[in-house]
């Protein structure tokens, strides 16, 4: 066997201890899409310098449902259904925000009192969605099950509400172009009401279980730090936003539906989200609650292009339609929270232990049905 130059070159280097020969080796670790934190659809190839992650790329695309081509293959309300199957968790606030882009894109108004239960049905969606991110994340921290069914006990009191509104658990196809689809009865609102009143005996409880749990603490104090700077320049949005000291909020920004009649603060999610809630039930008129001007199933918005955005419970989730005058938009695109706070999972991952990859997953709280559109 013939010595190649690389061969004779190594054989002439001095000899190196198992030690030093360890230090900068890096490994390459496939994390997903079968790990079960990954949601068995998401991909991230870690580089790792012992337990350091020295690299991380994240890979999408093994859930891609094609979702926003569809939506110019379909009618205008023929896409209501499908934006349920983006955040699955907040199929309401999804079907808000595209009505809302589809309602400036018509020049659309809508009766005060479906304007209040947008509102409700928004605000008991960021309930259940921020109790189901913290039993998922304790979850990931490897708590398993008892902290997530906790939670979930309190969620399947809000979704039993959604049920008997909209006919479904999830897939609530509620919203309508310049209104809702159906009533919500004076029986309803009183048991929505009675959930919501009881609903801070629980989040405080769940608050002290988790700050005051040292091991909680020991595995999220000083690990996957955003900095404001970064966080603005990438475009994250929500609560991960605020949570590193940048109040902002689209409730507040834009103003959209009756926000500015409520008054809130910007963090402390789900007790502002209590006290909007709790308001609303006071305020809430009588009247219709859809504009009978608008056809709906003959839809055919003027020609024209258009961007409407909520401040979902992950975040910024907004709709940009331009339409031609077809009964289909000509062009569909969704900006949808998960997928962009995705985006600085390398740069919080860098520099901590593989064991930690996880828990930051977990905090940034991402459904990957609005990753992979």
């Amino acid at each position: 066997m013939t010595a190649t130059v690389e061969t004779l070159e190594a054989m002439e280097r001095p000899p190196v201890s198992m030690g030093s020969r360890l230090e900068g080796e890096m490994l390459e670790v496939s994390m997903g899409p079968q790990h079960p934190s990954t949601h068995g659809v998401f991909r991230m190839n870690v580089a790792l310098e012992g337990e350091i992650v020295r690299k991380l790329k994240p890979v999408f695309g093994y859930l891609h449902r094609n979702h926003e081509k569809i939506g110019e293959n379909v009618s205008y309300l023929g896409s209501m259904p499908y934006t349920d199957r983006l955040d699955y968790f907040c199929s309401m606030t999804n079907n808000w925000a595209y009505a809302l882009s589809v309602e400036k894109l018509a020049g659309i108004e809508v009766p005060e009192r479906a304007e209040y239960l947008r509102i409700i049905l928004a605000e008991l969606t960021r309930l259940q969605n921020h109790m189901s991110l913290l039993g998922f994340l304790l979850n990931d921290m490897g708590a398993w099950g008892t902290p997530l069914m906790y939670a979930f006990r309190e969620r399947e009191k809000i979704l039993d509400l959604f049920e008997s509104l909209s006919g479904s658990r999830m897939m609530c196809d509620y919203m309508r172009f310049g209104g809702c689809r159906v009533d919500a009865s004076p029986e309803w609102l009183a048991r929505a009401k009675k959930i919501v009143d009881l609903f801070p005996r629980f989040a405080d409880e769940l608050e002290q279980l988790i700050v005051g749990n040292e091991v909680v603490i020991a595995r999220t104090q000083n690990v996957g730090k955003l900095s404001p700077e970064l966080a603005i320049s990438a475009g994250i949005t929500g609560p991960m936003l605020r949570a590193c000291g940048v109040n902002y909020d689209v409730r507040k920004v834009d103003g959209y539906g009756f926000y500015p009649r409520f008054k809130f603060r910007i963090p402390l999610e789900m007790h502002e989200s209590v006290g909007i809630l709790k308001q609303a039930f006071e305020q809430v008129p009588d009247g219709p609650i859809i504009n009978p001007k608008v056809k709906i199933r003959a839809f055919r918005p003027p020609v024209g292009e258009a961007y409407g955005r909520i401040e979902g419970p992950k975040g910024e989730l907004g709709f940009y339609l331009i339409s031609d005058g077809t009964p289909n938009p000509y062009r569909y695109r969704v900006r949808p929270p998960s997928f962009i706070n995705l985006t600085v999972l390398e740069d919080l991952c860098l520099g901590h232990t593989v064991a930690d990859v996880m828990v930051i997953l977990g905090s940034v709280d991402i459904v990957m049905g609005e990753v992979d559109r």
